[in-house]
């Protein structure tokens, strides 16, 4: 059992003991902005008085289904079954802990079992696991995969993929005696003379997103290639609906593809939980990070599930542990095992061409009222555009917000020389009438 302090005096030895002076001081890093001010209930209230204040309360949020959202990011609104909610909504699912032990957890173990099947066939890899936190944790495990698996020490990185990806990236190798080179981007892709010129015989990995963090789609076979022929890994960071037009990373050599997996069947939930997808090839079968389920036959020669290749010890093993990661995203892997089996290759087509559908009308109409192109490269759903005029662009972003629209995500935090630029999002559930709403508040 966890220990927990229950006198002050002994709250305060911890205190003294890691440096900090008081509670407050833990939360230094947190910005005021961000901190929770109290609920200001008033004492002895009914049960049903409660539930109103609640209610009124979360009122005060807004979601997608009130406002027109054109923010992708990272975190998509795709559309979810029903079916998806009332099958994983079922106690059986709900109540199982981790499933170490195999006997009492056939069918949480199949369930996995299924979905690492699913991803495997989704992504074209030989194998996947049992999942991971979230798509930025599994990109963070493939680099460190990557430098073990090689012993190399040198990442080749696009700065193309997403920052808070690479943010992670650094957090997880800050204990790591190996280097982090970024390889800048042209036009919105990877620049290829770069990242050739980088090559050298101590590089791990080259790791890109497709499609990448402007939305544009990366030159994904010839950076493959450029790390193959340099020995080294090739990591692709994919977004699964787009998979239902885009190649597969399996189709063009990738050694690990990540993604994150919460747009199977998953809320935005205000941006979490995540479901970090892993796969990768036969080869770094034994490296996988995390859980892996596995089919065998029991001794009556009936098939049967169980976690397999690795021992539950191994992950407390610090620096010599595959990954410190234990456990997985369980419940968002069965929304996406029972998303991925109602569309069927399909209906994902169907919802990745919708998608792409929406977001070129999009782009065009927004064309139409002003707005340029940052970059000349095919895209997905996402795209990134030009504010109309430089000294009207905060103006204009906070109009769109008092009609109840979400813009696109500015670029300048990131990419500095990029302060006029925005990264816009369209998916099947964008309407014309959001559509019209947006051209008529920027014609404003």
């Amino acid at each position: 059992m966890d220990y927990v302090p229950n006198t002050e005096a002994q709250l305060a030895e911890m205190l003294r003991t890691i440096g900090a002076r008081s509670f407050e001081d833990l939360l230094s890093n947190i910005p005021a902005d961000m901190r929770a001010r109290g609920l200001d209930v008033p004492s002895g209230l009914s049960e049903p008085e409660v539930l109103a204040l609640a209610e009124s309360l979360a009122a005060g949020n807004r979601s997608v289904r009130e406002l027109s959202s054109f923010a992708g990011f990272g975190a998509y609104h795709h559309f979810i079954p029903t079916a998806v909610d009332a099958i994983a909504s079922r106690g059986e699912w709900l109540t199982p802990y981790t499933p170490y032990q195999a006997e009492a957890s056939q069918g949480t173990l199949q369930m996995i079992y299924e979905f690492q099947t699913m991803i495997s066939e989704l992504l074209q890899m030989d194998v996947a696991n049992a999942s991971l936190y979230d798509g930025a944790s599994s990109f963070a495990e493939a680099g460190v995969l990557a430098l073990r698996a090689g012993a190399r020490t040198r990442l080749l990185v696009s700065d193309t993929v997403h920052p808070h990806y690479r943010e992670v990236l650094a957090t997880y190798l800050s204990g790591f005696a190996c280097t982090v080179q970024t390889i800048p981007h042209v036009n919105g892709v990877t620049d290829l003379e770069a990242l050739a010129a980088a090559m050298k015989d101590d590089v791990a990995a080259v790791m890109l997103q497709q499609p990448n963090v402007f939305g544009c789609l990366e030159p994904m076979e010839q950076a493959g290639e450029l790390a193959h022929r340099a020995g080294a890994l090739f990591v692709a960071n994919v977004y699964p609906i787009s998979l239902g037009l885009l190649q597969p990373p399996g189709a063009y050599g990738a050694d690990i593809a990540v993604a994150e997996g919460r747009c199977l069947g998953s809320p935005l939930t205000a941006g979490g939980p995540g479901l970090g997808l892993f796969a990768a090839s036969q080869e770094l079968l034994r490296r996988l990070p995390g859980r892996l389920v596995g089919c065998t036959t029991d001794h009556a020669g009936q098939r049967g599930f169980t976690l397999t290749l690795q021992t539950r010890e191994q992950h407390i093993r610090r620096e010599k542990a595959t990954s410190n990661v234990c456990t997985n995203a369980g419940w968002l892997c069965l929304r996406a095992t029972i998303f991925l089996s109602l569309l069927g290759p399909a209906g994902l087509r169907r919802m990745a061409e919708l998608s792409l559908q929406n977001a070129h009308e999009l782009r065009e109409r927004m064309r139409e009222v002003g707005f340029e192109p940052s970059f000349d490269q095919p895209f997905f759903n996402e795209w990134t555009m030009r504010w109309p005029r430089e000294e009207h662009a905060g103006r204009l972003l906070r109009r769109l917000e008092r009609a109840g629209i979400v813009s696109g995500v500015p670029l300048a935090e990131w990419y500095p020389m990029q302060e006029r630029d925005a990264v816009w999002c369209a998916t099947e559930q964008t309407t014309r009438e959001q559509m019209d709403r947006l051209c008529r508040a920027v014609r404003a």
